[in-house]
């Protein structure tokens, strides 16, 4: 499977760390992407079976809008993970969206993820892209922090618990995407759709540990190992008080990981209307739920080891 590295990946590490992988039969090989592009490639073409990815990434390579150059009509979501967890952080000199005017901010790409969502906070905010400020490429989540942190670009969207660190350091979080927009579909577990069908027992395994991995989170006799599983893979400069921090915000009932890792079917629907407003103009998109088979989900936590 491919990933995008940070601290949203917490289920997968607990999965590994507990035998819950294991307990299915499965050995998952992780491989961290360095952006949507990459990851899209790569899971369309097979070199990946599954995808831990943003819906919208989903959407758009099935409608023939992605930037890779390489459609995928044969994907689908089996699964949820969080809403994003989408923060607006800005070098400390900003303090307002207002004072992005004329500034330039990054993204992954610029026609999928969550761009549109960034799209759509400023426009609330007034600012319309390419009349009141720029954006560039710079990659996944811990890209444009680097970026930020490097003050090349005035802000981004970051995706918790980057934006904790950014704040450390003095940068601010300007808006909550959560807050702003309502409910909204960020992380997914997407396959190709003939892959799921000639290995569903495969796919059931990998749901069942990840939503089981999701409750042992939750659960607050496990605060202290799941601490220290986060710890352990986190970059070593990491400190306890952040990964306390990071357990408060990423377990946060209704912003935080979806209870037994459920699509939220009202976020998702959040995600067609965005790409429907700022993607191509002329292309009608199906309903959320054509984008989602719900099947081995419900399979997975009807069948128990």
């Amino acid at each position: 499977m491919i990933v995008f590295p940070g601290g949203w990946n917490w289920p997968l590490w607990v999965a590994e760390a507990k035998g819950l992988f294991a307990r299915e039969g499965l050995a998952v090989k992780v491989t961290p992407t360095p952006n949507s592009t990459f990851q899209m490639k790569g899971l369309i073409q097979g070199e990946f079976d599954l995808a831990m990815t943003a819906m919208d990434n989903v959407i758009a390579y099935r409608e023939g809008q992605g930037e890779a150059g390489i459609d995928g009509p044969d994907l689908v979501v089996v699964m949820g993970g969080d809403n994003g967890f989408l923060r607006l952080v800005a070098a400390p000199e900003i303090r307002s969206p207002a004072d992005l005017r004329g500034k330039t901010l990054s993204v992954d790409a610029l026609t999928t993820g969550y761009a549109f969502v960034l799209r759509e906070m400023l426009e609330r905010n007034g600012l319309v892209l390419d009349r009141d400020y720029k954006t560039e490429r710079a990659g996944g989540g811990m890209q444009r922090f680097n970026a930020l942190m490097e003050r090349k670009h005035a802000g981004t969207m970051l995706i918790s618990p980057l934006d904790i660190a950014a704040q450390a350091q003095g940068f601010r979080v300007l808006a909550n995407a959560t807050q702003a927009l309502g409910s909204y579909q960020g992380y997914v577990a997407a396959v190709r759709q003939g892959w799921a069908r000639s290995n569903a027992p495969r796919l059931q395994g990998y749901i069942r540990a990840y939503a089981d991995a999701v409750e042992w989170i939750h659960d607050p006799a496990n605060k202290a190992e799941a601490i220290r599983i986060y710890l352990a893979n986190m970059p070593p400069n990491t400190s306890q008080q952040s990964a306390e921090t990071a357990y408060r915000v990423l377990l946060t009932d209704g912003d935080g990981f979806q209870r037994r890792a459920r699509l939220d079917i009202r976020g998702a629907e959040t995600v067609v209307k965005l790409r429907q407003k700022f993607a191509s103009p002329g292309v009608t998109l199906k309903p959320a739920a054509a984008y989602y088979d719900g099947s081995f989900y419900e399979a997975a936590l009807r069948t128990r080891r």
